[in-house]
């Protein structure tokens, strides 16, 4: 939540993106934050209940993604960093932060420090090599990112994943104009402020900004599937990397 009037955010921008820092400080950088936010009740009440479904989605797809490395872009609060680290092992998983404090947090949930290979990155520009990661997984991380974010932190997923390699997205579905809670204007009102960017990710297409931001890389997407939660409220997609056009 932004607060003009303390500016408390320009204590936490060592390193850290001013966007991240000013509207989240709060929840992700602030140690008593992160202490408050990373237990399973918390995260499954800010999901609307949601949490293990939508992780046992996420965990289902990732079952028949290609083998190889995979990337967690950006950290998680519950459990799904360790779920992950079962499902890729004797394999590490990968994970990239912008954050310290979140990288130690997700650290502290390995069952040994080889299981979990750690990188202090932006994700808007991974100093990872074109096509490293067979599968990325964005769980619950575009929505928080201004347009521009979004737009670096696509193209970034379709240069390191390859033809033939997955991108995992779990998040709010399209704009709900028919769910309960967005017709209910406190619910709305009360989302929309703590989470300042989601009213423009609810309008985005992402198949075809994927398709867009590929170009580049001459590659594009397909949609292998595309799990509606919540009465299409939340979605679980998996969309495939395939050669585009340039």
């Amino acid at each position: 939540m932004k607060l003009p009037s303390l500016n408390l955010y320009r204590h936490f921008l060592d390193g850290i993106p001013v966007y991240l820092a000013r509207h989240y400080w709060w929840a992700y950088l602030w140690s008593g934050g992160v202490w408050l936010f990373d237990h399973q009740p918390i995260i499954n009440a800010i999901l609307f209940g949601q949490y293990r479904k939508l992780m046992r989605a996420t965990m289902a797809r990732l079952q028949t993604a290609p083998d190889g490395n995979i990337l967690q872009l950006t950290c998680v609060y519950g459990e799904l960093t360790p779920k992950l680290i079962d499902v890729v092992s004797p394999t590490p998983l990968h994970i990239a932060d912008a954050a310290l404090v979140q990288l130690n947090l997700a650290k502290s949930k390995a069952p040994e420090e080889s299981a979990l290979l750690a990188a202090r990155m932006n994700a808007e520009h991974l100093a990872y090599r074109d096509d490293s990661f067979s599968t990325v997984v964005l769980f619950f991380l575009l929505h928080e990112l201004p347009p521009e974010a979004r737009m670096k932190v696509l193209t970034e997923c379709m240069r390191v994943i390859p033809v033939g390699g997955t991108l995992l997205v779990t998040e709010y579905a399209p704009l709900p104009t028919r769910h309960l809670l967005y017709r209910f204007v406190p619910i709305r009102w009360l989302t929309t402020t703590l989470e300042p960017f989601l009213g423009s990710f609810w309008k985005d297409d992402l198949p075809s900004q994927l398709n867009e931001y590929g170009q580049t890389y001459t590659k594009g997407v397909l949609t292998v599937s595309d799990e509606r939660i919540f009465s299409d409220f939340y979605r679980v997609t998996e969309f495939k990397v395939v050669p585009g056009g340039s």
